[in-house]
This record gives structure tokens, sequence and C-alpha cells, in this order.
């Protein structure tokens, strides 16, 4: 059997993997729920059971927080890319590196599932004549009426609903999305209190027990129960990946509803399943509370996400290199370089420093020390523990702003636009990101690209395309629609590396369709 993975998707039957949902518009199917309190109150206060030892029943916890879980209704925006009437976005709006997720698990990508494209479990998604949806799930952070989704869920959206435990549907708006980490904030637009729940601040444990729950295939308030299986993964699914891997039974609409620790606290946000068939197989991914808490602070004060900004390119300490360094473990994140300009160049960071810390929490390898610093605010100050020449100093760092207005050679990364060639690169000028004087600074790589065939990686520079020189990304791309105007089927690069080698690469150009 081939397995797949399966993104919480929006979509017609609910927004989970691959298939499609209708918004039918009913959150319980004749299900008798209890009404929401007139008044708000916090869900998850007093501990109902300790997670030391298994309850004997769930029902407690469940009665207590499921009042503060919604099912999230949404109208797509005309320009979303669909299958048919009642999808969500359509299969190009996942992201690459969850697409190659996909891959690792046999399948070519989400859309794919047991029938093909809009098909959850082999059949044709009903549709609603002249209207376009997607369906998901979510949670109540605060008596004002915040609410925290998948980003995924809420992308492309025209307009949002929600429906509470009680049936009431009320609208919401869109007050700030994060894709880096597949999130999204809502506010409820009508007035009152709300019931609500609040975040963990305590990670769970591997072999703790979860309650999910969330807007299976449109049922609403849905709950299924499990243990976290593993903390720590690594899906491919964006640069800060760090999900919880849980066993409760997750399926297609749990996309951006809560799982709880046995005490009714959000231990993570459910945002992708693994499965062969589009149905849980116990492998579901839940985006952990920490990020959650850091990211919602930021889009509720400023309706988007500024990450902190280092300014060094990184590799993991393999045994080798600790070896080598005469470490006695093989942990920290190695200095390939530190950009000139950026905070870490004007700390004093070298090649060759291997740090161990920041703030006096511990690095285990080079993509933790990407998320730890991503989730501090620009401008504050970090201290950086690392070794140099076998000798532990420290560093005080003013972190700057993690460039994030990057552009695409070609067209968006992810999409099909105008027929132009695509890459596969996000790309920013050199000079604006601390990289140097000279070229493009290739700031992310689709893994499914041409480029990344051909050896391109993140941090690359690049100087010359098609024989011109170039500083900004809109350059590059224009370079690209000559060469392929003019009917060529690569156009030619010259590419410094980090080490600071040169080297030219034939790209082949892919035409989007």
């Amino acid at each position: 059997m081939t397995t797949q993975p399966t993104r919480l998707r929006r979509n017609a039957l609910a927004s989970v993997a691959v298939a499609a949902l209708v918004a039918t518009g009913a959150a319980g199917v004749g299900l008798t729920q209890p009404a929401v309190p007139a008044y708000a109150q916090s869900l998850s206060k007093n501990p109902i059971e300790t997670p030391d030892h298994p309850p004997g029943s769930f029902a407690s916890v469940v009665d207590k927080v499921k009042p503060g879980v919604v099912a999230v209704k949404v109208k797509l925006d005309d320009s979303a890319d669909s299958d048919d009437d009642s999808d969500g976005p359509g299969q190009q709006q996942v992201p690459p590196q969850l697409r190659e997720f996909f891959k690792r698990f046999g399948q070519g990508g989400p859309g794919q599932g047991q029938g093909g494209p809009g098909q959850g479990f082999g059949g044709q998604a009903p549709k609603r004549q002249g209207q376009r949806g997607a369906m998901g799930s979510g949670f109540i952070i605060s008596a004002d009426g915040y609410v925290v989704t998948n980003n995924h869920v809420v992308d492309k959206a025209k307009s949002v609903q929600v429906t509470l435990d009680d049936n009431r549907t009320l609208d919401a708006k869109v007050i700030g999305k994060d894709p880096k980490t597949d999130l999204a904030l809502l506010k409820i637009t009508e007035g009152g209190t709300f019931p609500y729940v609040s975040l963990s601040k305590a990670a769970p444990r591997v072999g703790d027990w979860v309650v999910a729950i969330g807007n299976p295939f449109g049922l609403g308030g849905t709950v299924t129960a499990g243990i976290v299986s593993a903390r720590g993964r690594d899906i491919g699914a964006g640069p800060y990946d760090d999900f919880l891997q849980i066993d409760a039974p997750i399926n297609k609409g749990n996309s951006g509803g809560p799982t709880f620790n046995v005490g009714g606290e959000v231990v993570g946000v459910n945002t992708a399943i693994a499965s062969p068939s589009g149905g849980s197989v116990g492998l579901a991914f839940a985006i952990p509370a920490e990020t959650v808490q850091a990211v919602i602070d930021q889009l509720r004060a400023d309706g988007k996400v500024a990450r902190g900004y280092l300014g060094v390119q990184v590799q993991p300490v393999t045994k080798d290199i600790a070896d080598g360094l005469g470490l006695d473990k093989a942990k920290g994140a190695l200095v390939d370089h530190a950009e000139a300009g950026t905070p870490a160049a004007k700390a004093g960071l070298k090649s060759g420093d291997v740090i161990e810390a920041v703030n006096g929490s511990a690095i285990n390898d080079a993509k933790e020390l990407s998320r730890k610093i991503a989730g501090i605010k620009p401008g504050a100050k970090v201290e950086l523990t690392y070794l140099r020449g076998g000798k532990s100093d420290t560093a005080t760092v003013e972190l700057g702003v993690l460039p994030n207005d990057t552009k695409v050679a070609g067209t968006e990364r992810g999409a099909s636009r105008d027929g132009q060639p695509r890459l596969g690169l996000s790309l920013a000028p050199a000079s604006e990101v601390g990289a140097g004087s000279e070229g493009v600074a290739v700031m992310e790589v689709d893994p499914d690209g041409p480029a990344a065939a051909k050896g391109i990686e993140q941090g690359d520079i690049i100087l010359d395309v098609a024989g011109a020189s170039v500083s900004r990304p809109s350059e590059v791309a224009e370079r690209v629609r000559s060469a392929e105007t003019s009917g060529r089927k690569a156009v030619l690069m010259r590419i410094k590396n980090a080490k600071g080698i040169t080297r030219f690469v034939a790209v082949a150009l892919n035409k989007a369709g």
C-alpha cells in the first residue's frame, strides 16, 4: 500500500488534505450540544486529571473546553485556484516543501487521494450551486472573540463565519496570517462575550494523553483522543517545522482545531496528517502551543509577524565535524559564513564558530537555531554562547528584521501565472539582506523546482543571468523571460556560494502551465 500524506486543507468535504468540502452550514447534524454560557469564561482552568495517570473518561475535560471550539466556514475569493466550484484553493497553494513531504510518502501531491483531485475517499465531493467555499476548525482564545485557525483554512477568503458549539453562526474577519507557520488569527465581529480556552505554557511529554476537537467532514464538534507520539517533527512544511505528532484520529475538517491536554489546555493546533487514503491512520501533526502563542501575539498586535534576523549561514554539526573540532557531542549550529553588515558580523561571529545556546537555552542543530531566532522580535538583544578554537565565549547580538519581502523569478513560488517560466526561487537584493554589495540572494529554494535540480541552494548569490549582471529579483525575472521568449530551453547563471566560489549553472526553463 502506498502511503500518502494529507495536508489538512480547506476544501469541500473538510479542510484537511486533498479533497473538497461543501460548506453545508450545519455544524452539528442534529447533535444536541450544551449552550454557551452567557458570560465569558476561561474553559481550561482547574486540571481534570493529572497527566501522569490515564483518565477513566475524557468527558469532564470535553464538557469544559468544547464550547470554546468552533467550525470555520469560508467563502473563497474568485481568484483562488480550484478544481470545482466548491473547492478551496487548489494544489498550487500547498507550499513546495510540503509537496516534498507528500512525495517522500509515495504520493505526488495533495489533491490526489483515491479517485483523483477533489475526491475524498474515492467519491466526488458534492457541490453547492453558485458557492465556492471551504471549511475547517478553530478555537476561541479570549472573551472578546479572537479565534485561532490555520492559514490554509482562510487563505484567499472572501468572507469568514464561525459556528459555535450552540449552533450560532457569526461573522468573523481575518486579523492576520502567517504562512510560514500556517497560523491565522480571526476576530468575531458580532458583539458579545465568548467562552474561551487557553494555550498551555508547558510542552507535553511523549506519551501524554491528548484530546482533539474539531469539525471533521463538516459534522461539527467531534472529539477524538490519543497520545503524543513524538515531538520536534520536521515534515518539510516550512522553515520552522517543530510539529507534535499525535495519534488521536484527525480527519478532513480538523484543520486549525485544537489538541488539548487532560488539564484542558491547548497543546497544539492540528495542521497535517499522513495517510494512504485521506483518512486518519494515527499520524497527525500539530503546531505546538509555544509557537502558536508567539505568532498569535504578534498577529493580534500588528496583524503580521516580524522575525528576528541573525545573518549567518549555518549547518548541522555532524559526528565527523564534531570529531574534527574536538567536540564531545554532535550538537549546535556551525557557522559557515556571517554576512557582512549583519547583526552576527557586528557581534564578531565568524566562520567556524559553533553556536551552542541562545539566552542560555541549548541549541541542538542548525534548524533549532533558526526557529529560536525567528521566534524573537527584531531589535531584541540575545546572548549567544559559542565555541571558537575549543574555547567557549558569549556575544550579545541585537537582532535585525528577517528579510521577507522576497520575490520569485518568473512568478510567485508555487503558482502558475501567465505561462511565464518558473525557476522555483525566492530572491532578494543581496545588498538589502546583508549578503554583499553585488548580485541577488537566494532566500528560499523550491525542492521540486529546476533551480534545486541544479544544486542552487539557500544563501547562494546570483551574479549574472544570460550574460548580464543582476542586482534585483525583477532583473532576474526579466532575463529569464527574455531567454524563454527567444526559444532557449535553459538560462545560464553565474552563481557564488557561501564560500565565495563562483560557478556557471544552466537552469532548465520550466514554463508554468
